[in-house]
């Protein structure tokens, strides 16, 4: 599984269209994701304080469209150790019968975010 950390308002955007494009897709040609186990690293380090976010946990190999494991787009506000490390990114949109689950990310007091535990 790889996971994207987007808007509520454009998920549903995304459900309406049956596709997914983030915002940043113009500029950068494609979709940054993560690992779940880094995923509250970046969300921590990119949206900070945001409300109105959820995570998209999604299933690679439901994809249509191809998943490239780079460098990361921009180490400027991650871990030093993140450096050498593979992101997936998606260079395409992402179909949403590709995304096994929805999660509301909602900051805590601090802004920080904490996944919820399983049921």
């Amino acid at each position: 599984m790889i996971c994207h950390i987007t808007t509520r308002t454009a998920w549903e955007a995304a459900q309406a269209s049956g596709e997914f494009f983030s915002p940043e897709f113009d500029d950068h040609g494609f979709i940054h994701c993560s690992t779940p186990e880094l995923i509250l690293m970046i969300a921590n380090a990119f949206f900070s304080g945001r409300s109105g976010l959820v995570l998209l946990v999604i299933d690679p190999a439901r994809l249509k469209s191809p998943v490239r494991w780079e460098p990361p787009h921009s180490t400027g506000r991650l871990p030093e150790f993140t450096q050498n490390a593979v992101f997936p990114h998606v260079y395409g949109p992402v179909n949403v019968d590709a995304v096994a689950r929805m999660v509301d990310l909602v900051p805590n007091a601090n802004g920080n975010f904490v996944l919820p535990r399983p049921s």
